[in-house]
């Protein structure tokens, strides 16, 4: 029998990327890029975006909002248009929030009551890839008092994260202006190249094992 089609007005691929700390609402400079080197990559695919919806403030702990916001839209997506592949993406604080959004554990030292349930394990159907920009090190999150960010089991096979030699954020190293080499020095391309990949070659997320 021939496929159903898609539910009207469902894309092809649908990214949700998540900005750095203090850019304005949006994408981010980050994300603009990877959204524009992926859409070169994945032919004549449909690409929907959604910007994470969250504070990107200095105010470390406000990152949760960010991880409540995309997790909603995950799991809305997946139900509206399961049929859709899904990239997670997300630069520096953003790269902490869509980290926190794989993971299968609530982070020690965390309250239940304080963070969003982990999403339900078939929804990793749904994610072709996930590509994370300058994520925030044990090292630092440790300094700043937040918990460490852990990717989750179901996600760690089509999980890139990326680090330019020497951020501080991401590395031992500790170049601030490092930090904001993720275009220049190619890492953003990479990282569209690998979601590229994972999208050509993932199966429907309706026929993937469950």
């Amino acid at each position: 029998p021939l496929a159903a089609p898609p539910p009207p007005g469902c894309p092809d691929v649908q990214v949700l990327f998540a900005r750095g700390t203090t850019e304005p609402p949006g994408l981010g400079a980050m994300g603009e890029a990877f959204v524009d080197d992926l859409k070169a990559r994945v032919g004549p695919r449909s690409v929907a975006v959604y910007p994470v919806d969250y504070p990107a403030s200095p105010d470390f702990p406000t990152a949760l909002q960010g991880v409540v916001d995309a997790s909603t839209q995950v799991q809305k997506i997946a139900a509206a248009c399961p049929d859709t592949h899904m990239v997670l993406g997300g630069y520096s604080q953003g790269a902490a929030v869509m980290g926190f959004v794989t993971t299968e554990l609530i982070p020690d030292g965390v309250s239940a009551s304080e963070v969003p349930q982990p999403m339900p394990p078939d929804i990793a159907n749904h994610i072709a890839a996930v590509a994370l920009l300058g994520t925030p090190s044990d090292r630092f999150m440790n300094v700043i008092k937040q918990p460490e960010v852990k990717i989750g089991s179901l996600y760690q096979p089509k999980t890139i994260e990326l680090c330019v030699p020497n951020d501080f954020v991401c590395s031992p190293g500790n170049d601030i202006g490092a930090h904001a080499r993720y275009i220049s020095d190619g890492l953003v391309g990479q990282a569209a190249d690998f979601a590229a990949s994972k999208i050509v070659t993932s199966p429907k997320p309706t026929s993937a094992p469950g």
